[in-house]
């Protein structure tokens, strides 16, 4: 299979990418990697796969038809996966039109290539080609604390500029479905967390500003709730969805872990107090600090994932104790990076909580 990943220098698209080219009996001919390098595409995520001659990586932004058209013909793809977007809500509140270019411009234009492609592939390449989606669980909206989990079902309301974005990228990936016949799948997942997340998203920001004896912010009380998957788990998930399932569905992808911020940021206060201890002997937790909330702060998300699991076997390896306890040696072991990322992108910026 060649395959065109789009933002595969980002966070969950390096862990698809490195899960593709790294497993046991890959059946990958070509990975094609179409990364704008916008602030959280970090090519060193796959720096150590550059000299994979399977994997090609290419600058460039996937509103630029031409190029991906050149692209899907060159490489003869398969299939695309489709990672590329603008992801952090402050950033979608501080300025929602970069969300619309990415996320729902360059996604039109994206499907437009796919669908002029895939119409001049033979059979049975034609009948075998797939566009996947990747998606959010905050298109749902919210939950209170005794609402049921979202489902495949649940109607869309979106309560941020970018899970707006996400929204409207969505509903246009299942009308070229509908309109055209575009063979397309959607996934849509909750909290990811693991290797090579970006440093502003709560779980770096929090591991990274305790060992550098900065305060952890934490919004309002604490107290929204997430469901948070292992990025390793979701990206087996991806794989599994683009090769078995259905044509034109939906599948949510959900971590089965929900917890508040707060007891999140504690957990690796204490697994750093035991791996990292402070100079002091005090424990991370006093670094500490409720700043005041964001603006339209959804409170409660959930995921039910149990059509994935029924449909195609899917269930996550990581449970929320292995899988922090792994991201926590992670970022133990690899300073450097985040240091790199924060000395070249964030110089100049404000490290800020996030959902």
């Amino acid at each position: 299979m060649n395959l065109l990943v789009t933002g595969g220098s980002g966070f969950i698209g390096s862990n698809f990418i490195r899960q593709r080219l790294t497993e046991k009996g890959s059946v990958i001919g070509k990975l094609v990697n179409l990364d704008a390098l916008t602030y959280a595409g970090n090519p060193a995520n796959l720096a150590d796969l550059a000299s994979d001659p399977r994997y090609v990586f290419v600058h460039g932004d996937i509103g630029d038809e031409a190029l991906v058209a050149r692209l899907l013909a060159d490489h003869a793809i398969d299939a695309i996966v489709n990672f590329a977007a603008e992801s952090h809500v402050d950033r979608s509140i501080d300025s929602p039109e970069p969300f619309v270019q990415t996320n729902v411009t360059g996604t039109l234009r994206l499907l437009n290539c796919a669908k002029r492609h895939w119409a001049k592939l033979p059979e049975p390449r034609r009948a075998a080609f797939r566009f996947l989606h990747v998606s959010t669980d905050e298109v749902y909206g919210a939950l209170s604390p005794t609402d049921p989990a979202f489902t495949e079902e649940t109607p869309f309301a979106p309560n941020s500029p970018y899970s707006a974005s996400k929204a409207a990228s969505d509903h246009f990936v299942r009308a070229f479905q509908h309109t055209y016949g575009l063979p397309t799948l959607t996934t849509n997942c909750s909290n990811n967390y693991g290797p090579y997340h970006f440093p502003e998203k709560l779980i770096p920001l929090m591991i990274l500003n305790a060992l550098d004896g900065k305060s952890l912010p934490v919004y309002g009380d604490g107290q929204q709730i997430r469901d948070w998957l292992y990025v390793e788990d979701h990206a087996a998930a991806i794989w599994l969805v683009l090769q078995k399932g259905r044509v034109g569905e939906t599948y949510n992808v959900g971590g089965l872990n929900e917890k508040p911020n707060i007891e999140i940021v504690n957990t690796i206060c204490a697994l750093l107090d035991q791996k990292s201890p402070r100079a002091d002997g005090k424990s991370y937790t006093t670094q500490i600090t409720y700043v005041a909330d964001r603006p339209g702060h959804d409170r409660r998300y959930s995921v039910n994932c149990a059509k994935l699991q029924a449909e195609l076997g899917w269930a996550p390896r990581e449970n929320f104790a292995s899988g922090i306890a792994k991201t926590v040696d992670w970022y133990l072991t690899h300073r450097s990076w985040a240091a790199d990322i924060t000395a070249k992108k964030y110089a100049r910026e404000r490290l800020g909580t996030v959902k």
